[in-house]
C-alpha cells in the first residue's frame, strides 16, 4: 500500500481578502489555527476554494509559504499548484517544495485541456522534478476534462501518485476506480455531499469545503468512517446536508465565503469574476446556519 498524505479531513482553505482586495496573511493564519485546534487532518492551501485562479504567483507563493509556517508540522500542508501550463506547474511545484509543503493537489489541464495520454505525460513531467508526493483531481464540472479508468490505472502505477480527489460527482466511477486500482490509488472524495458513500467503498477520506466552517463535524464524520460506524456518519451527513447543499447553491467558494462572515470570521469577499452572493441564496443560507445555532 502506498504511504497517504492524510486520511480523514482536509480542509480546502479559503482564501482571505482585506477590504482594499489584498491577500489577508493574518486572516489566513487566523484560520489555520481554528482548523487545527478543531481536529482537522490536513490543510489543502491555495486550491479552487482558495481562488488561485485569480491569485498572482507571487500570491500563490506568499499562501503556500504561510500555511507550512503556520502548521509547523502539526498537520500536513497540501500545496495545490495544478495548472493547464505543465512549466508553470513545475515553477509553482517547486516553490512548494522549497517551502515545505507535505504534497500537492495537482488538477487536471483546463480549457486547453489535453489527450488522456498528454495527461500521463503531464504529470510525469511534474513529478520528475520534485520529490513529494501528489493527489490527482479529477473535477471535470470546471475542467471540461474527465480522467478516464485506463489513464487511472496507468497513474496508480507511479510512486508519487498517492491518491485522486475524485469530484466528478459520478459514484460509479469511484466504485470502478476502486475495483481496477484498489490502494494504488487512494480515492478521497471531492464533493461533501458524497464523502460517506465514498468512505463506505474504501475512500480514504475526504477534501473538503463545509469543513471551512464545521471542522470538528467534518473530522468526527470520516473518523467515524475509517471506523467503519456508517451509521454515525450517517447521521451527521443527513443533519448538516442542508448545510452541505446551501453551501454548492452558487459558485464555490461564493457561498462559503458568505456563511463564514455571517458567522463574524470576516474572511472578505472574492474577487472578480466571482461576485457577492445572490440575495435569495444567501438569505436561505443565513436561515441554514441559524438552524443550526451557527450565528
Amino acid at each position: 500500500m502506498k504511504s497517504l498524505i492524510f486520511t480523514g479531513t482536509a480542509t480546502a482553505l479559503i482564501t482571505p481578502f482585506k477590504p482594499n482586495g489584498e491577500i489577508d496573511l493574518e486572516k489566513y493564519r487566523e484560520l489555520i489555527e481554528f482548523q487545527i485546534s478543531s481536529g482537522v487532518d490536513a490543510i489543502v492551501a491555495v486550491g479552487t476554494t482558495g481562488e488561485n485562479a485569480v491569485l498572482s504567483g507571487e500570491e500563490h507563493r506568499a499562501l503556500m509559504k504561510c500555511a507550512v509556517e503556520t502548521a509547523c508540522g502539526r498537520v500536513p500542508v497540501i500545496c495545490s499548484t495544478g495548472s493547464n501550463d505543465t512549466e508553470y506547474c513545475i515553477g509553482t511545484t517547486t516553490a512548494a517544495e522549497e517551502a515545505g509543503a507535505d504534497g500537492l493537489l495537482l488538477v487536471t489541464p483546463y480549457y486547453n485541456k489535453c489527450t488522456q495520454n498528454g495527461l500521463i505525460k503531464h504529470y510525469e513531467r511534474i513529478l520528475s522534478k520534485t520529490k513529494l508526493p501528489a493527489i490527482v483531481y479529477n473535477v471535470p464540472s470546471r475542467t471540461g476534462f474527465n480522467i478516464s479508468i485506463g489513464t487511472y490505472k496507468e497513474l496508480s502505477k507511479h510512486l508519487q501518485i498517492v491518491g485522486t480527489k475524485e469530484a466528478s460527482g459520478n459514484m460509479a466511477l469511484a466504485m470502478e476506480i476502486r475495483a481496477q486500482c484498489g490502494d494504488d490509488m487512494p480515492l478521497y472524495s471531492g464533493n461533501d455531499d458524497l464523502t460517506v458513500p465514498m468512505m463506505a467503498i474504501g475512500g480514504k477520506g475526504v477534501i473538503s469545503v463545509l469543513s471551512n466552517i464545521l471542522p470538528k463535524t467534518t473530522h468526527e464524520m470520516t473518523e467515524y468512517c475509517l471506523g467503519k460506524d456508517f451509521d454515525k456518519a450517517s447521521e451527521l451527513a443527513f443533519e448538516y446536508l442542508d448545510l452541505t447543499n446551501a453551501l454548492f447553491s452558487e459558485v464555490n467558494p461564493i457561498p462559503v465565503k458568505a456563511a463564514m462572515n455571517m458567522m463574524g470570521m470576516n474572511v472578505g469577499g472574492c474577487r472578480l469574476p466571482l461576485c457577492e452572493m445572490g440575495a435569495e441564496n444567501k438569505e436561505k443560507l443565513r436561515q441554514i446556519l441559524i438552524r443550526h445555532g451557527l450565528i
